[in-house]
């Protein structure tokens, strides 16, 4: 047996003290972000995107932020991207359109890491310091300090401050990026490897060869106030821009240009029915209630594995792992649902599961499966270029080719 069953009669917080000791990382607490379909509806149903485009970048104080907070539930499939897309039809127009542009850049974010997997790991299209190892976060710096409690208490940022972040880790203080966006990933229950590999590659200059250059004046504008409390407000690190620099172009990436093997990273636009399942296997890529193989085996069991290797080597924050837990917890009420901490490759050798396929390098270690069912792409990949968002853009939305992958 390469797995136990978690007992989910007890409260998240019990359960991570109890079953998950050594697995994670920070002080033990759960984010002011509930996990959940539950959670996720009443968040989407009272989405109001008003002002949008000009406060989305708004920091302090938080009453003057319009950020939506729906991206935990969207890097997880609770809401995807299609459903939240179609919510905000009727906001305002430049709103809208602004907001819309940051679901693209998430689906961009997913198709890229589909089609390159963990050659993003690594510098995209410019030099940048990527390997040293170090803290880049100066917690003497009050405009720091705070957003890296944030971190750690609440498990999410908007994306401002995830740019000052990663600016100062790197663009500052020339501490390898990767590192960077492993301390962060650690902490974000909207944690993505497509989303923070790109965010952070970009911020630093290893993606566009233009670093972000994070200043104080950033700070006075998007957080008043705040440097007036800093004890180093007379003699600020970060008072004027950093020096520009124009990083060396790195060799061409061809999996940027075209993608040889479109069926492989995108996944079957069908289901692939080898044999009757017995149970759903639900994945951190989709855990809502609409994930098709949940959706097409309405009266199975459900079951969900957490990787205790993965996590043993991650040292996810109790944040995450809480936020996995409240999701699992709420759809037990509507499903027959079962728990474990192991192996979940070894639980997919032993039960013959449907499950839904999910664009990441790990999604091919599963080698014996029932069904697999389409994963609920916003725009089907495409083997057009991936080198920018813009050019990405000019793509996607054209007329789409359908394809299958054989059985």
């Amino acid at each position: 047996m390469t797995y136990k069953e978690i007992n989910l009669d007890l409260e998240p917080l019990a359960i991570i003290e109890q079953e998950f000791k050594g697995l994670y990382s920070g002080e033990l607490g759960l984010s002011s972000i509930s996990g959940g379909q539950s959670a996720a509806n009443h968040a989407l149903a009272h989405l109001d995107i008003t002002n949008y485009a000009d406060r989305r970048s708004e920091v302090l104080p938080k009453n003057r932020r319009g950020a939506s907070v729906l991206s935990p539930y969207i890097r997880h499939n609770i809401l995807t991207l299609k459903q939240v897309h179609e919510a905000v039809k009727s906001a305002p127009y430049k709103d809208r359109e602004k907001f819309r542009d940051e679901l693209y850049w998430q689906e961009y974010a997913r198709h890229l890491y589909a089609r390159l997997g963990t050659r993003l790991f690594s510098n995209l299209r410019f030099e940048a310091n990527w390997s040293n190892e170090g803290d880049g976060w100066n917690r003497e710096m009050a405009c720091i300090d705070a957003v890296v409690t944030e971190l750690e208490q609440d498990g999410w940022l908007v994306n401002q401050t995830r740019m000052w972040l990663a600016s100062h880790w790197t663009v500052r203080n020339n501490i390898g990026w990767l590192p960077g966006q492993e301390r962060m990933f650690r902490e974000l229950i909207d944690g993505s490897r497509a989303a923070n590999l790109l965010g952070w590659q970009w911020t630093v200059g290893a993606g566009t060869g233009k670093p972000y250059g994070f200043a104080r004046w950033q700070v006075e504008k998007r957080a008043p106030g705040l440097c007036a409390k800093c004890p180093l407000n007379r003699n600020c690190p970060i008072e004027n821009f950093p020096d520009e620099i124009s990083p060396h172009q790195l060799d061409r990436e061809p999996l940027l240009d075209s993608d040889p093997n479109l069926s492989s990273t995108a996944g079957p636009t069908t289901p692939i029915k080898n044999r009757q399942p017995e149970m759903v296997l639900l994945t951190i890529d989709s855990l809502g209630d609409d994930d098709a193989a949940l959706a097409a085996n309405p009266d199975l069991l459900v079951a969900f594995v957490f990787n205790e290797d993965a996590l043993r080597k991650l040292q996810l924050s109790s944040r995450r792992i809480g936020f996995y837990l409240q999701t699992l917890m709420d759809l037990r009420a509507r499903r027959d649902l079962r728990v474990y901490l192991g192996d979940p490759v070894a639980f997919t050798e032993a039960h013959d599961v449907a499950v839904t396929f999910a664009p990441v390098p790990s999604f091919r270690k599963y080698g014996n499966l029932a069904e697999v069912h389409p994963y609920p792409w916003f725009r089907l990949p495409k083997s057009a270029s991936l080198r920018s968002f813009s050019s990405w853009r000019q793509h996607i939305d054209k007329k789409v080719v359908h394809y299958t992958i054989a059985k």
